[in-house]
């Protein structure tokens, strides 16, 4: 076709005031109808152009741009690419995280512990007979060393007389007053604030690619559960960890579950995968862990099939955390450090892969 005879391209239609009036005018009546015309089928007005999808680069955002995050979006794009070859349905993009030290501060002891000695603490005036009984004794005197003399039996003590005897719903009262206004030992912040922003985001990236999140973790789903949801995105029913024995009964002609302090099923180590089957009932395609605790889940979410990921946190900033690992009495990371080049695992170095590692930090 000769440039001559192309057809004219339209022009902008260019409107007086009295046009811009009547066009005002048709939009307002349109509106009253519910029928407001779009900005693309009204002559002179060009319709805003939609958002551009986001980069790699601003995903992640508190994540450096190094091999760990590069292998998380990586996985992200291949199992969402829906005629890849490795393509997962969304019913089955589920994705497990352990709690303490993967989301959150373990240290110097685990969150749920100083909530155990707090109710110890707040329970002593009803319970007189505990000046001269241990653990509770060196507990109220400030010497915790008596406690972890009694091994297995001090912990399970002080777990029945902290977690039982109390309806679900006032266990839950207890809960939230007390993650309302507990602070960290070292920082002074909210427990709350003390979780970790990078995984936060990671929580938020995989929910936005269609996948399922779930908390699996050795700590107690009741203890969990009042505020997972608000802090993680997760609701109660995601949440599959320790929990205790509870018994039906009426109280007052109210039906109640009462607690027991009897441990019903503990969700650390080869737990994690039962678990997991059984309120889940799903094989998860990613996990993500940063203790030996997690060992058996991560190795079941990754033998699972094709296109799995699993990612292991190790803390190695001792100025902005904690550095810790093989030696700890929290947390202890070897076996699966050590074997997570076996397993393809990706090793997160806090110090080196993170920009910025607490909530509260930068406001």
């Amino acid at each position: 076709m000769h440039e001559d005879d192309a057809p004219e391209r339209p022009r902008p239609v260019r409107m007086g005031a009295s046009a811009r009036r009547l066009l005002a005018l048709v939009m307002l009546l349109c509106t009253a109808c519910g029928r407001a015309p779009a900005p693309s089928q009204v002559p002179g007005i060009t319709p805003a152009p939609e958002p551009p999808p986001k980069t790699r680069t601003e995903v992640l955002p508190s994540w450096n741009d190094g091999d760990p995050k590069r292998a998380i979006v990586a996985f992200v794009e291949r199992v969402t690419f829906e005629t890849g070859p490795d393509f997962v349905s969304p019913p089955e993009r589920i994705a497990v995280f352990d709690n303490d030290g993967t989301l959150w501060s373990e240290q110097p002891t685990y969150n749920q512990f100083a909530f155990a000695l707090d109710r110890v603490r707040a329970l002593a005036p009803r319970h007189p007979e505990w000046e001269g009984l241990e653990p509770f004794r060196g507990i109220l005197g400030g010497d915790m060393s008596t406690l972890a003399e009694s091994g297995e039996q001090g912990m399970s003590e002080l777990r029945a007389v902290t977690h039982s005897g109390t309806t679900v719903e006032e266990f839950e009262w207890l809960v939230r007053d007390w993650i309302g206004s507990a602070r960290h030992p070292k920082t002074g912040k909210l427990y709350t604030e003390m979780v970790y922003q990078p995984m936060l985001e990671l929580l938020d990236y995989l929910r936005e690619n269609g996948f399922k999140t779930f908390v699996v973790s050795g700590g107690g789903a009741e203890f969990m559960r009042p505020w997972t949801e608000r802090v993680y995105g997760i609701p109660p029913e995601q949440v599959v960890s320790s929990r205790g024995k509870m018994k039906y009964e009426l109280r007052d002609g109210k039906a109640v579950l009462m607690r027991l302090p009897e441990l019903d099923f503990l969700g650390d180590g080869p737990g994690k995968p039962v678990g997991i089957q059984q309120i889940v009932g799903r094989r998860p395609i990613a996990a993500f862990g940063n203790s030996d605790g997690d060992y058996e889940m991560l190795e079941w979410v990754t033998t699972g099939r094709t296109a799995t990921f699993g990612l292991v946190v190790h803390h190695t900033d001792g100025e902005r955390e904690w550095a810790y690992d093989r030696g700890s009495h929290v947390g202890r990371l070897e076996r699966a450090l050590d074997e997570a080049p076996k397993h393809r695992w990706v090793v997160v170095d806090i110090k080196r892969d993170w920009k910025r590692v607490f909530r509260f930090e930068g406001g």
